[in-house]
């Protein structure tokens, strides 16, 4: 899955034109037959900028756009700036779409509309809607069809690919059309079928259930004896979660947003804040799965990471701007570079922002309201560094290498972080040819210097 190694920028004029784009974003207003200075044509992201004026605050959320060639998971953030809007696209990933060529493209949905098969239809908690129904030359089907009502699991057993995935599950996740989910009757092992089908959505958007087709697959073709089920290998199991948990975990964050802004109109103040809740929740446990991702990658032994020119002044700036709301609502003072101020350095772009954000969001999370966060750079010995210090309480110089320990929090009994953000930074820092140590006496706050070879 191919993904864009930094943060795309793009400023977006009041009234919706797009002003200036980093090239990723720019080539995908093109395809849409629009150009710079045209109105925004990325209705998806038009929508995030038009939510972030209208409400007057940061909006975070993820977004898809679908191209001829791929289909684009973006998470967005769109900062209000005057009669302007700021967007910063900090994950982009592409994910190919299979093209199907029969006298035209279908697309999936029709796909799996106009297969070969037996019609089936489920609701969303997997029991049949409508019974299978259509030909049964071979005589494969059971003399008695599923009574509506019946679990899926009572008719059809799934069975997962060779990667362990289960494309039924996924198309359910995601609320899009599936194929080729392997399955056999529970009855008769033996017969077995794939399984194709599109989502099916309500009068107001829910999704409602699926209906599919069942196509019998060969008799003549052996059945494979199932083998004892291997111990999950943990790097599969980290692949596995971070797929099965990222876009819902992003929609209910998307929609915890929505009800707590009350867009579709005013609700008690108990329940909005409920959805805050829900929200904060949601970007909790994405930061989790942020984290278990980021551990199971780094700790393999062929881990490696880019080397390209790194501007840490640049990034320390663009990382403080990610993260003014957090600092605003704990009235701390975000100190960046100066604007002018430039210190290149090699490393991974993406990474050393992925480095900053943690350093910035620890000493915003631990320091005082009403006190100041400082993010300084310099070069020293043929080494770039940047700094970030806080006024916190703290720490005493027996925990400085504590810290970097996984899941080492301190004794902190509090839920926020997973102790795993030092941790990895550390790892990353290292990979790049760099490292990080701190400073600072316990009482008197911390300082964290990220340090990387001078460019």
């Amino acid at each position: 899955m191919p993904a864009h190694p930094a943060a795309i920028q793009a400023s977006i004029s009041a009234d919706g034109l797009l002003l200036s784009a980093d090239e990723p974003l720019l080539a995908l207003q093109r395809e849409t037959g629009a150009n710079l200075g045209e109105r925004l044509a990325i209705p998806q992201l038009a929508a995030v900028a038009r939510l972030a004026v209208r409400l007057g605050i940061v909006v975070s959320r993820p977004v898809t756009a679908a191209t001829e060639r791929c289909d684009i998971d973006m998470w967005v953030q769109a900062r209000p700036e005057g009669k302007a809007v700021h967007l910063s696209v900090i994950d982009w990933q592409e994910r190919p779409v299979i093209a199907v060529r029969n006298n035209g493209s279908l697309l999936e949905a029709d796909l799996a509309a106009v297969a070969d098969g037996w019609s089936w239809q489920v609701d969303t908690q997997l029991r049949f809607q409508m019974v299978l129904e259509g030909a049964d030359p071979d005589g494969i089907l059971p003399a008695g069809p599923p009574a509506a009502g019946s679990p899926f699991s009572s008719y059809f057993q799934l069975q997962p690919d060779e990667d362990g995935d289960m494309a039924i599950l996924r198309g359910f996740t995601q609320r899009r059309a599936f194929r080729n989910q392997l399955a056999c009757l529970t009855s008769d092992p033996a017969k077995r079928f794939h399984l194709s089908g599109f989502p099916l959505f309500d009068l107001t958007g829910q999704l409602s259930g699926f209906r599919g087709k069942a196509f019998a697959l060969d008799l003549a073709v052996p059945v494979p004896e199932i083998a004892a089920p291997a111990a999950l290998d943990p790097l599969a199991f980290g692949k596995r979660l971070d797929r099965s948990l990222r876009q819902p975990l992003g929609r209910i964050i998307a929609n915890a947003d929505t009800i707590s802004a009350q867009l579709e109109g005013p609700l008690r103040p108990d329940y909005a804040g409920y959805a805050q809740d829900i929200a904060v929740a949601g970007r909790h446990l994405m930061a989790l799965v942020d984290d278990l991702a980021d551990l199971q990658a780094i700790d393999r032994p062929d881990f490696t990471v880019a080397s390209e020119a790194v501007d840490l002044a640049d990034v320390g700036r663009r990382a403080a701007g990610l993260l003014g709301v957090k600092a605003l609502d704990r009235q701390i003072t975000l100190l960046p570079p100066e604007a002018d101020e430039s210190v290149p350095a090699r490393g991974e772009f993406r990474r050393v922002l992925q480095i900053l954000v943690n350093l910035i969001g620890n000493a915003i999370r631990y320091s005082p309201e009403k006190s100041a966060v400082r993010i300084e750079t310099g070069r020293e010995d043929g080494r770039s560094h940047i700094a970030v210090a806080d006024q916190g309480s703290g720490i005493a110089p027996e925990d400085r290498e504590r810290v970097f320990e996984k899941f080492e929090r301190l004794g902190r009994d509090d839920q926020v972080g997973s102790g795993l953000g030092l941790y990895i930074s550390r790892r990353l820092a290292r990979a790049m040819g760099g490292d990080i140590h701190m400073e600072g006496e316990a009482g008197q706050g911390a300082r964290f210097i990220l340090t990387l070879p001078a460019d």
